[in-house]
């Protein structure tokens, strides 16, 4: 799936991955009101309210994009209800060609953790059958508790060809609390980036590890440092947009070939009507100004690539 992803990359030009990270006072009123009209002022309305408003921005913005990047729990607050929709955002994205990267930081132990992967990567058994459960292409993993938290992890991806993100250096402001401690003499962060980079030897594609990074753009002198350390690690970038980071923040996390790192935005492409630059389209053209937020953020990331 790595080689997947990098082959969509080149094609869009984008090395962009939009995060749907639906809150419900993103979803413009009009679609609420149709949802509760239908549904009521309930969690199956708010969970229909949602879905509307996912496909519409996948439908103006996949022909830009590669990829997308749906955080399980805007979906999960809404019950089994918005996990139905979840799988239906998966879903959709897939049929328009889209790779899914399921944002759901897990992180635990032995079974429970392969558990995780086989929900959300591989296939679960029922009998004489296999199925997919949520059936997303990658997914991101919380290291905290060691080799014993990512292997089945990465198990799953040798048998399914798929990948994991792991979080390295967060993109949030306390994230230094923990990583940035030193660890006879060397911040922790950088520790777990070069164990990410051993963990993908074991899991290589033609160019890249099937095992990725998650590095903050909010932190573009330590995204320099590791890019270092992590020569054939591909970096999910947070941070963009909303959270501060910018272009020119973003070179450092890309090798030399152009490749090596996707940067996501969520709020600032999902809810841009809601920004002044693209007040214009107005709550009806909510998915028209996402489109116009890509755009300029595709502009944004090329240009910066192209003045290094």
């Amino acid at each position: 799936m790595i080689q997947t992803l990098i082959a969509k990359i080149k094609k869009t030009g984008a090395p962009i991955v939009v995060g749907l990270d639906p809150m419900l006072n993103y979803v413009p009123e009009h679609i609420q009101k149709k949802a509760f009209a239908e549904y009521g002022e309930t969690l199956e309305g708010a969970a229909e309210a949602v879905w509307e408003y996912n496909k519409g921005i996948i439908d103006a913005v996949w022909d830009l994009i590669p990829a997308v990047k749906p955080q399980i729990a805007m979906y999960e607050q809404f019950g089994l209800e918005g996990l139905r929709v979840f799988k239906k955002t998966v879903d959709y994205c897939r049929e328009k060609g889209l790779v899914v990267i399921g944002d759901i930081k897990r992180g635990d132990i032995g079974s429970t953790s392969e558990a995780y992967a086989v929900g959300h990567l591989g296939k679960v058994n029922v009998g004489g059958h296999a199925f997919y459960g949520f059936g997303e292409d990658f997914v991101t993993v919380n290291p905290y508790l060691g080799s014993d938290g990512v292997k089945p992890f990465i198990k799953v991806c040798q048998e399914e060809k798929k990948g994991i993100f792991v979080l390295v250096k967060t993109s949030n402001p306390s994230s230094g609390e923990f990583q940035d401690r030193l660890v006879e003499g060397r911040p922790l962060y950088e520790l777990v980036g070069e164990k990410v980079a051993e963990w993908g030897r074991e899991c290589m594609g033609e160019e890249y590890s099937y095992v990725g990074a998650v590095v903050g753009a909010t932190y573009p002198e330590q995204g320099k440092i590791l890019r270092k350390l992590m020569p054939k690690t591909f970096i999910l970038v947070p941070g963009y947009g909303a959270q501060g980071g910018k272009g020119a923040d973003l070179v450092h996390f890309f090798n030399e070939d152009g490749l090596g790192a996707i940067i996501n935005s969520s709020r600032g492409i999902i809810a841009a009507y809601k920004q002044e630059k693209y007040a214009s389209y107005g709550n009806e053209g909510y998915a028209d100004a996402a489109r116009a937020a890509v755009l300029d953020m595709r502009e944004d990331i090329a240009g910066a690539l192209e003045g290094r």
